[in-house]
């Protein structure tokens, strides 16, 4: 028993040492082009370039983010998750926000939850824009969401990523207002 565990061993550490060899026996490193790195930096969201008043909205403020993103991508299993997260952060003296963001943790529905979404988005932002201590927030809208009856949603980054048509219409909708402190 003693010779199979050691035997394992030593087949490990073999493979350990030899998964960092290319096929010359040397060790290979991948380098990223400024390019490459430009473009990883724009598909990941930077939430510390906003401040805010308090740390609930900045907590929200994140939860948005990830929740646009994964509406963007499609991924309602994640905005159900993001949602539940962003429903537990509320107080009381939010308690619409807090519902919607249950409502939209409730459901599997990509689109009842774009339309929840948009729904948050009316009622919170004000508190985004408000509660902005520093930094930069982007009100973009989109004119052809739910039957060309439009709506908002708020971003970190100027680029247009649109959550409520994703890999559709991901470019649809323009910025309507810039919020600087």
């Amino acid at each position: 028993m003693r010779f199979i565990i050691k035997m394992s061993v030593v087949a490990i550490v073999v493979l350990l040492l030899t998964s960092c060899m290319d096929d010359k026996g040397k060790q290979s490193v991948e380098i990223n082009t400024p390019e490459e790195v430009k473009k990883a930096e724009k598909e990941t969201p930077d939430v510390a370039d906003q401040d805010f008043k308090d740390g609930m909205t900045g907590k929200i403020w994140h939860n948005y983010l990830e929740m646009k993103i994964a509406l963007t991508n499609e991924d309602a299993s994640q905005v159900k998750d993001v949602a539940k997260s962003m429903e537990e952060s509320f107080t009381e003296e939010r308690a619409e926000m807090k519902s919607l963001a249950g409502q939209i943790a409730s459901t599997d529905d990509i689109e009842k939850q774009r339309e929840l979404f948009s729904k948050f988005t009316e009622k919170a932002g004000s508190m985004f824009e408000e509660a902005l201590s520093g930094g930069t927030i982007y009100k973009k809208f989109c004119p052809m969401a739910f039957n060309n009856k439009g709506a908002y949603w708020y971003a970190d980054v100027e680029e247009i990523n649109n959550p409520y048509f994703g890999e559709k219409m991901l470019n649809c909708g323009s910025v309507k207002k810039t919020i600087k402190k």
